[in-house]
């Protein structure tokens, strides 16, 4: 049996890899992937722009060009393909801002003690977020332009132009996958729910959107408040994830007597396949639940399709939101 070659770097690189969340964001703040993306391409062009020194700034372009982030030829840095419409402030795709949110540091705190994560199967209670927590705001302001992408795919493959639609988005946050749906299609009425905070910057959203005359809003916890009835369509987008087994068959049971016969509940979610680890990004989120909730899991197809199945509606169709990382998964509640 051939003998494996030792690669303790690989284990040195993993315990500082916080570096590179801090790295991703410092650069964010400094523009200088927008920079680069402009045409200023070498240390003596870029420092002045952020406001660093020469070595600074090829410290940290060679750390990102290592990383992936940025390509190097000779003395020249580019911004990486795959990421240039995401970190370039002038592109309509920018997403900088989710580094606000990922790099805050109470969710750092939360990946503190993961020893301790595994013996309690999740987060403690004196670190789960509660009702009304100011981060939520947060999170719906800095993470907006993350699902704008998934959210702008999803919404043709739920809703039709000219349809008359009552729809239900339930943790709305900043509500773009609502406002989506309202944009491709004219005639859709959306009740945005979730924590009244909240809800002002989906409020915000729908008016910058245009859909505003057509928004309506439900504060309060989901698990208590009146839905009403007579939806079309319910979206439920990066809500499951949140709660374990029994409670999301709970909470599409509620969905459910929302919904109109033959309506439909749409599920959004990163999916991890039954292996559990692929692909990366449905598989690396169970890491995150298991930081930030007290039960909270990434759920393979299969288990989606069961609590769906078990609150009463037929087996479930899900689809990639390519070139977004989340998949959807749709079922009609049965009568």
């Amino acid at each position: 049996m051939a003998s494996v070659p030792l690669n303790p770097g690989r284990v040195h690189q993993a315990l500082t890899s916080y570096q590179l969340a801090q790295s991703v964001k410092g650069a964010i703040e400094l523009e200088l992937f927008t920079h680069i993306a402009a045409g200023a391409t070498t240390p003596e062009q870029i420092a002045p722009l952020c406001g660093g020194t020469e070595k600074g700034v090829r410290v940290l372009c060679d750390y990102l060009t290592v990383h992936g982030f940025l390509t190097k030829s000779g003395p020249d840095y580019a911004v990486a393909a795959d990421v240039t419409p995401f970190l370039d402030k002038n592109s309509p795709r920018y997403m900088g801002s989710v580094a606000n949110f990922f790099t805050h540091p109470v969710m750092i705190a939360k990946y503190d003690d993961v020893a301790g994560l595994v013996r309690n199967g999740g987060q403690t209670s004196q670190h789960t977020l509660g009702p009304n927590e100011p981060i939520w705001v947060e999170f719906a302001r800095h993470m907006a332009p993350m699902f704008a992408l998934p959210a702008s795919v999803a919404a043709p493959q739920l809703t039709t132009p000219g349809t008359p639609m009552k729809v239900l988005d339930v943790a709305a946050g900043h509500g773009l996958f609502g406002i989506h749906v309202a944009q491709y299609n004219s005639s859709a009425q959306v009740t945005f729910q979730d924590w009244a905070n909240v809800l002002e910057v989906a409020r915000e959203n729908a008016g910058h959107f245009g859909v505003a005359d057509r928004a309506s809003f439900l504060p309060g916890n989901f698990f208590e408040v009146e839905l009403g009835t007579g939806y079309d369509l319910v979206l439920l987008p990066n809500f499951l994830h949140h709660f374990n087994y029994t409670m999301n068959v709970q909470l599409l049971q509620k969905v459910h007597a929302a919904l109109k016969p033959g309506g439909v509940a749409a599920i959004i979610e990163f999916v991890p396949n039954d292996d559990r680890i692929s692909p990366p990004d449905g598989a690396l989120f169970a890491m995150r639940m298991l930081g930030t909730t007290p039960s909270g899991d990434a759920y393979t197809l299969a288990e989606l399709d069961r609590m769906l199945q078990e609150a009463g509606f037929g087996p479930s169709t899900a689809r990639l939101l390519k070139p977004a990382p989340q998949q959807l998964v749709t079922a009609v509640a049965l009568p």
